[in-house]
């Protein structure tokens, strides 16, 4: 579980999905977030801690990750849901008026960063069928092949990474 400081977690093969997004909608929208934010391949891109940031945030993963790195709509998708995720857990749960977003493609792999200035770490907690929040590390746990956490002098890093085929 999260929680110790590089720790990564291996994924266990599990059935969840996501299925609220479309590639071709956003496209546009998206396109601009990279113009307007900066590129999280080149270095970290710093978002206001607000609900509205998810939004930007998603834009800037889908263009990354379907268009930069040309990888399919359902990891797309994915990547998309998680980062959400996990930018929705920076804005609820730290008081940061900052995160950052950052994205790495290393050979067979894709890693996305969000980096808050809290030192509280994340909690992966048992999911129940009536469950209505507090689902987002149980699907990052789900759907990505690794996640962790690193504490930095001030604050930490939360991550997940997905195995990707190369060409």
């Amino acid at each position: 579980m999260a929680g110790l400081e590089g720790v990564e977690q291996p994924r266990r093969h599990g059935g969840a999905t996501a299925s609220r997004w479309s590639p071709a909608v956003e496209d546009e929208h998206a396109l601009r977030a990279l113009e307007l934010f900066g590129n999280p391949t080149e270095a970290e891109v710093p978002l206001p801690s607000r609900p509205e940031s998810a939004a930007t945030a998603r834009r800037l993963a889908q263009v990354i990750v379907l268009r930069h790195w040309g990888l399919s709509p359902k990891m797309t998708e994915d990547v998309v849901l998680l980062v959400s995720e996990l930018v929705g857990n920076a804005v609820r749960h730290t008081g940061a008026r900052v995160f950052g977003l950052r994205m790495l493609r290393r050979r067979g792999w894709i890693r996305v960063e969000v980096r808050d200035p809290s030192r509280g770490l994340p909690c992966l907690m048992p999911v129940h069928d009536l469950d209505v929040s507090g689902r987002g590390l149980f699907l990052v746990d789900k759907l990505s092949d690794r996640w962790g956490v690193d504490l930095l002098p001030r604050g930490k890093t939360t991550w997940f990474e997905m195995r990707v085929a190369d060409r």
